[in-house]
């Protein structure tokens, strides 16, 4: 015999409500029995006893009490009561153990779903760990950098460039940190260093993901973002990104977690995401999204106008320490040349949205399902009394979904404007940090409640875990390996000698204790002054410096400016002061090619 205000939840219950561990309230908040449950109070589905006595045996005649010995009539009243009453800022219903919190979120669930998180990130870092080749032309010259600016803090060395003109970030924030790693483990260890970041990115995700939706969304979140191409390649890359996109994440994370906390406390954020600036220029493009979760996050609890405040508050603070530091330091011209007033490109707006769709097309329709989805329906809390209390209406939702989904269209959106890829993958993994929690919300949408189809959620995370991994393998492999062009020029390194190459940032890494950055010449733009004082520029700069002999050794990879080195191997053809080294073939994605060394004869 069942109690007759037990009933068993079904698809007509206007009270049945879905948890996040698959389970099924009952319409006074309980959680209902089920065949084979013990009878001793603690098969409630979620591991915790929400009733102290075992139950009463039935007895012909007797009305049945209910468990416990004790009457359960004020509970249903209390949850009657808070049906009828607004939720609003203080608005407080004590406990009960049919809807506490603990009963929905036991501690083997929050063990569970750690275990889960871990298995998302060793899977992160063993994708990030195969990616193997020598360094980057942006690694290179970060990580040399970096050493420039040690040499000076600590020997008073002068800079050999001026990079704060022309980095994309502060000069003294990253390349200084990954030099002082690189210094101790090499270009590895500096590698690790951009994996430590992104790790800690996903865990941050996790977090704040289920502070805004369940730990099923949390989950469902951290392991789409884990496999993207943009993770994969930034956790495993010596450049600025993984740092920015860790330090914007730290910052949307303190956003969220303050939500309860006094309005001052939103200020922790502030310092944060201006410190994201300044390793990354370009993260001052999610600062208005950071800036407006703080009112969609604090909204619920407080109402709109308290979350305004605390929105204006974070505003202000975010705009005084910029406005600050750009007074302080000398990097607005690194600012301007970099992303502001930065050169277009010839990249059509047709390509650069191909790229896009192939990079973060698969997450960003997931996000999309997700948001549409929870606006429709915002069944995403443990328990009917808690989303009674803090159902955040259906216009809250709407421009929560807007903003997360909207933020991952921005980077796109502003390399359309400047007409080039460059960077693209990068800043495309940027946004979909944003978008990540909604996407999370699609996928436990998609497979829907009690795991009906997990299916498809395995298929989605198959299908960008085969993405993820094809995409880094390939972006991996667009550089030629250096190893034996290093090997090949390591003789003829020496303080004295000057240097032309394609790419003179990677031996210049390789070789910083034989030669310096003065020593090198790139195939961007030469001056040059012969013995008769003629002044040179351009092209002609070349052809001048190598009738001359100029330089005492010529590296030409024949992809990083195919015109100019057409110009310089046209040069040396002929040319009494240069004979051929070495021709030292490679493959890389495109297909293969070869570096072409020439050493100065006389």
């Amino acid at each position: 015999m069942t109690r007759p205000d037990h009933r068993t939840p079904g698809p007509h219950d206007p009270y049945a409500e879905e948890d996040t561990a698959g389970g099924r309230f009952d319409s006074d908040g309980s959680v209902p029995r089920r065949p084979g449950d013990p009878q001793d109070g603690y098969g409630h589905g979620h591991g915790t006893r929400t009733q102290p006595y075992p139950r009463q045996p039935y007895r012909p005649g007797v009305p049945e009490q209910p468990q416990g010995g004790h009457d359960d009539r004020p509970t249903r009243a209390l949850r009657a009561v808070a049906e009828r009453a607004p939720a609003g800022p203080g608005y407080h219903v004590p406990d009960t153990p049919e809807v506490s919190w603990d009963m929905a979120t036991g501690r083997r669930r929050v063990w569970i779903s750690r275990a889960v998180l871990l298995c998302v990130l060793t899977v992160q870092a063993v994708l990030s760990l195969r990616l193997s080749n020598t360094a980057f032309q942006d690694e290179a010259l970060y990580l040399a950098a970096g050493h420039a600016q040690l040499d000076r803090l600590l020997h008073g060395t002068p800079l050999p460039k001026d990079y704060a003109a022309y980095f994309s970030g502060s000069p003294q924030l990253y390349p200084v940190l990954a030099a002082l790693v690189d210094g101790r483990f090499g270009l590895a260890g500096a590698r690790s260093l951009s994996l430590v970041f992104m790790l800690a990115t996903t865990g941050l995700l996790y977090s704040l993901t289920r502070r805004l939706f369940n730990e099923r969304a949390a989950l469902a979140a951290a392991a789409l973002f884990a496999v993207l191409h943009s993770t994969v390649v930034m956790g495993y890359y010596a450049t600025y990104d993984a740092a920015a996109v860790f330090l914007l994440a730290l910052a949307t994370w303190i956003v969220v977690r303050t939500d309860r906390a006094p309005a001052a406390a939103v200020l922790l954020a502030a310092p944060v995401a201006v410190l994201a600036v300044g390793v990354k220029y370009a993260a001052a493009l999610y600062l208005p999204t950071v800036v407006v979760l703080a009112l969609l996050t604090a909204w619920p609890r407080r109402g709109v106008g308290p979350a305004v405040g605390r929105t204006v508050l974070l505003g202000l603070g975010i705009g005084a320490l910029l406005a600050a530091g750009v007074y302080a330091t000398d990097l607005m011209a690194g600012v301007r040349q970099t992303t502001t007033d930065r050169e277009h490109g010839t990249d059509g707006a047709g390509f650069l949205l191909r790229r896009s769709a192939e990079w973060g097309g698969l997450m960003f329709l997931t996000a999309v399902g997700g948001a549409v989805s929870y606006v429709r329906r915002s069944r995403m809390h443990e328990s009917p009394l808690a989303r009674r209390l803090d159902d955040p209406g259906r216009r809250r939702r709407a421009l929560l979904g807007l903003v997360l989904c909207g933020t991952a269209v921005l980077a796109p959106a502003y390399q359309v404007h400047l007409a080039t890829q460059v960077s693209l993958f990068k800043h495309i993994g940027f946004g979909l940090f944003f978008a990540a929690p909604m996407a999370g919300v699609g996928v436990t949408r998609l497979v829907g409640a009690h795991f009906r189809y997990p299916q498809l959620g395995i298929m989605l995370w198959t299908a960008m875990l085969c993405l993820g991994i094809a995409q880094a393998d390939w972006r991996f492999a667009l550089w030629p390996d250096s190893s034996k062009m290093v090997r090949t020029v390591e003789p003829y390194m020496n303080p004295r000698g000057h240097y032309l190459g394609s790419t003179p940032e990677v031996p210049l890494y390789y070789f910083r204790e034989e030669t310096t950055h003065r020593q090198w010449q790139s195939v961007f733009g030469m001056e040059y002054r012969d013995e008769k004082g003629t002044y040179f520029s351009g092209d002609d700069a070349y052809r001048a410096a190598l009738r001359d002999g100029e330089f005492d050794l010529i590296v030409l990879d024949g992809l990083t400016n195919p015109r100019v080195d057409d110009i310089v191997v046209e040069a040396v053809r002929g040319n009494p002061h240069y004979r051929l080294l070495a021709n030292l073939p490679f493959r890389n994605s495109a297909g293969t090619g070869e570096y072409r060394v020439w050493i100065k004869t006389s």
